[in-house]
């Protein structure tokens, strides 16, 4: 891990000292610097679990990536930065289903600090800025909006995000330890299943303004928000779609 290059990539230059405001700066910068996108799997590139070909392609070629791509390699940034982190497996919830998907499907990162457990995740789309202490019951808020985690079934936990006077699920997690390599199955399945939300629809999507704005781009669709203002455009084709990837992102995909 080339720990320099990394927080160069997120432009952090403060100190390195371990604790819970580096731990949220590291998470804020990460979210504000790179995106969240699928584009390799609609390119037909493999996604493999390999730390370094994951740094090369989001630190060195300036990328995004989804869940096990940013999660992961930010995992190891924390490590080499020697925080207590380990990876963990998180099942999300489908709203239309009613139902949580299974286990592996997502990873996010738990970091223990001074006897408190937080729950940290850069690879979730649209989900807390700040890491969330994971202290059931507890509403926390940022400028993403308002959470809590609750207790689930056995050892599960369950984050919610308030909408209205509403708790809806994002997922559910333990606090048990992880390999990488355990995510490969669902990492290839989210590559090549037609099921796969990943695989029906190209998404490229980052915060701005500090945490209170957001610009994506979808297959046809850009979005660009700001506190309560929303502007959208319609993507007439691929050539429009690798212009607003440019000007919005600095992303370049070949």
């Amino acid at each position: 891990m080339e720990k320099e290059k990394y927080l160069e990539r997120i432009k952090y230059k403060e100190t390195t000292l371990p604790g819970f405001e580096l731990l949220k700066a590291l998470q804020q910068l990460h979210l504000l610097h790179i995106p969240f996108e699928n584009l390799d799997i609609h390119l037909g590139i493999p996604i493999e679990l390999s730390t370094g070909k994951i740094f090369d392609k989001i630190v060195n070629k300036k990328r995004g990536g989804f869940c096990y791509e940013l999660n992961g390699l930010f995992y190891s940034l924390l490590i080499s930065m020697d925080f207590d982190a380990r990876v963990i497996s998180a099942r999300v919830y489908n709203t239309t289903e009613k139902k949580y998907s299974p286990a592996y499907d997502h990873l996010a990162i738990i970091v223990s600090i001074d006897k408190m457990d937080y729950l940290v995740d850069v690879g979730f789309g649209e989900f807390t800025f700040s890491p969330l202490k994971i202290k059931p019951g507890k509403i926390q808020e940022d400028q993403r909006g308002k959470f809590k985690i609750v207790k689930h079934d056995g050892d599960w936990l369950q984050v919610n995000k308030a909408s209205g006077n509403e708790w809806i699920p994002e997922y559910i997690f333990t606090l048990q330890g992880r390999q990488f390599s355990e995510f490969e199955a669902m990492c290839q399945y989210h590559q090549t299943s037609p099921q796969s939300h990943f695989t029906k629809n190209k998404i490229c999507s980052i915060l701005t303004n500090n945490g209170n704005g957001r610009i994506s781009i979808t297959n046809n669709r850009l979005k660009i928000t700001n506190g309560e203002q929303v502007k959208e455009e319609a993507i007439n084709d691929a050539a429009e779609f690798e212009k607003y990837l440019w000007k919005y992102f600095e992303m370049k995909l070949l």
